[in-house]
C-alpha cells in the first residue's frame, strides 16, 4: 500500500479513494488518522480478493442499484456493501487480521 496526498485527485467531500495498491488522501494530516488508513485498507483487501478489476465493475453496478433503491447518492454511497463493511469495522484496527475472505458478503 502506497499512501499519497492529492487534494485534486480526490471527489469533493470524500477524504480518500483506494485504487490497488495506492491510498489517497485529500489532506496531508490525514496520513497519521489510523482509523480513514483502516478504512482505506480495508478497500485494499476487498479489491485483492476481487482481483481488482471485478471489484470496480461490482462497486459502480452496486452503487447503481443503491441510487435506483434510496435516490439520493450519499445514502447510495453509505450502502454499497464494501463501504457497509468499511464503515462498520474502521474503528476496529485489527479488522484486517481477523477478516473472514469474502467479508463483505455479510453486508449485502
Amino acid at each position: 500500500m502506497f499512501l499519497i496526498v492529492s487534494r485534486y485527485l480526490i471527489p469533493k467531500g470524500y477524504r480518500g479513494i483506494t485504487l490497488f495498491p495506492f491510498v489517497i488522501l485529500r489532506n496531508p494530516p490525514d496520513k497519521a488518522n489510523k482509523v480513514l488508513v483502516n478504512h482505506e485498507k480495508i478497500h485494499i483487501r476487498q479489491q485483492l480478493e476481487f482481483l481488482i478489476l471485478p471489484f470496480f465493475l461490482w462497486y459502480f453496478v452496486e452503487y447503481g442499484i443503491r441510487l435506483i433503491q434510496y435516490k439520493d447518492k450519499n445514502r447510495a454511497y453509505r450502502n454499497i456493501s464494501f463501504e457497509r463493511e468499511a464503515y462498520s469495522n474502521e474503528f476496529n484496527l485489527e479488522y484486517i487480521k481477523d477478516r473472514k475472505l469474502w467479508g463483505f458478503r455479510k453486508y449485502l
